[in-house]
């Protein structure tokens, strides 16, 4: 996969495991930032508010680097890592995933939280749409009405996604540019130099 790329999930997902009459509900949600994780997180309590123990995890950002494992009173490292593990197996971001768990009286051990839990993830991943997103960046393009077909042609030519556009005498553009062709992009935008260009 290109490196302006990352995959997450398009839509909430749910998966299910059993071991010994403990049950295991999974919930995959997508994740722009923690304000929507702890959203999520207070719904679920809410609406499972008798079951034992709501285990989290989740991963923000096209670089990946904020993460989070919570085992919420499980044994240490026995529930919400392993669910992290199968978020980063699935090389996914931007993305929650809730398990919550009904004791069944037997207690399962240490190997048997891990399965169980990592078992729900990855029902409740392998029950979601997968998509591929691009990562862009964004450049604001301002310019006379005269240089429209111009600038629509190097918009074309790139295949550049247009966020806004404000179209008058004066004109004004805000593109994003997949991030592996940003500099290429600005290079020939920069050619122009009647062009106007805003940087993010």
């Amino acid at each position: 996969m290109n490196t302006d790329q990352y995959k997450t999930i398009k839509s909430k997902s749910e998966g299910f495991f059993k071991d010994r009459s403990s049950k295991f509900y999974a919930f995959a949600f997508p994740a722009k930032n923690e304000d929507e994780i702890s959203a999520y997180r207070r719904q679920i309590r809410k609406k499972y508010y008798d079951a034992r123990h709501h285990i989290y995890a989740y991963r923000l950002g096209a670089e990946m680097k904020i993460f989070r494992a919570s085992d919420d009173g499980e044994p240490s490292n026995s529930s919400g890592p392993p669910v992290l593990g199968k978020i980063k197996s699935y090389e996914l971001t931007d993305i929650l995933i809730i398990v919550v768990r009904y004791f069944g009286g037997t207690k399962l051990g240490i190997p048997g939280l891990i399965n169980a839990y990592g078992s729900a993830a990855e029902d409740a991943i392998k029950n979601a749409e997968i998509i591929i997103k691009t990562i862009f960046k964004e450049i604001e393009i301002r310019f006379e009405y005269s240089q429209m077909n111009e600038v629509m042609r190097i918009i074309k030519e790139n295949d550049l996604k247009i966020i806004e556009q404000e179209m008058q005498l004066s004109c004004k553009i805000i593109v994003g540019i997949p991030k592996n062709s940003f500099e290429k992009v600005r290079k020939q935008l920069e050619q122009h130099h009647k062009l106007k260009l805003v940087f993010e």
